[in-house]
């Protein structure tokens, strides 16, 4: 699970894309209409849509915001956009996989903005089915230890139906099956723990480890460009940077 673990902590670390408030509001807005659409508009029965709406209010997303994507998914709003999710594939720097999630209302726009993201940054957008296969479709869960003892912590985690976990700083990265992520958290806020968030993710099977700077500060490049598209979601790769270039590099 390290290589989503790497790109999730680099991102709090950098602070720079996180601090796009708008783009985060409009990804969770997207998210929630998704599965409102999908699965109604009560969070009681519509597991999707109670996870994308703790996950919006993890990061601040108001109430109002929420409500009303909710209303414009579940249909209330008839000039809402129709969006859908579509993947992209491609390839970084150094022989890395680069796996985008888009949420668009136009696939043509995608599909242009993210294939130039690629091309001036230094990568190549490859064909559907031609990096997909590298990665697993899986449930992640970020989970606050506080002052509790992390073997403990551990134990139950485990108990609670996780497949693999890694503590990161004062939390715990909780890797579950992909149809199994809204069961273990509510398993885990019922042992107590809170949530700081929980979604569905792609981890890579195998990772490619990164040796030399220049190629770790184009492959992050090239992920910091396609996630600053209007479309994109989110974008996994299977890039692996120790902790001390990293450092260096930030």
């Amino acid at each position: 699970m390290s290589g989503h673990s790497k790109w999730h902590s680099i991102k709090h670390k950098k602070g720079a894309l996180d601090a796009k408030r708008g783009k985060i509001f409009t990804k969770h807005a997207k998210l929630i209409m998704i599965s409102a659409r999908d699965g109604g508009d009560d969070p009681n029965t519509n597991a999707a849509l109670r996870s994308a709406i703790a996950n919006a209010k993890s990061d601040n997303v108001p109430n109002a915001n929420i409500e009303k994507s909710i209303k414009k998914g579940s249909g209330d709003d008839k000039n809402a956009a129709n969006f859908v999710e579509v993947m992209y594939e491609g390839f970084g720097p150094a022989g890395t996989a680069i796996f985008v999630k888009s949420i668009t209302d136009n696939k043509n726009r995608a599909f242009a903005s993210i294939k130039n993201a690629f091309a001036k940054t230094g990568g190549n957008m490859g064909e559907a089915g031609s990096i997909g296969w590298m990665f697993e479709k899986k449930g992640i869960i970020i989970v606050k230890i506080e002052n509790k003892d992390p073997e403990e912590v551990e134990l139950e985690i485990i108990e609670a139906g996780a497949e693999d976990l890694e503590k990161n700083d004062d939390q715990f990265e909780v890797v579950t099956d992909a149809s199994a992520v809204m069961m273990v958290r509510d398993n885990l806020e019922k042992a107590g723990f809170e949530i700081e968030k929980a979604e569905q993710t792609f981890l890579p099977k195998d990772l490619v480890k990164i040796d030399n700077a220049e190629d770790a500060k184009k492959i992050l490049r090239l992920i910091e460009a396609i996630e600053d598209e209007e479309d994109v979601s989110d974008v996994y790769s299977n890039f692996d940077i120790s902790d001390e270039m990293m450092e260096e590099l930030m």
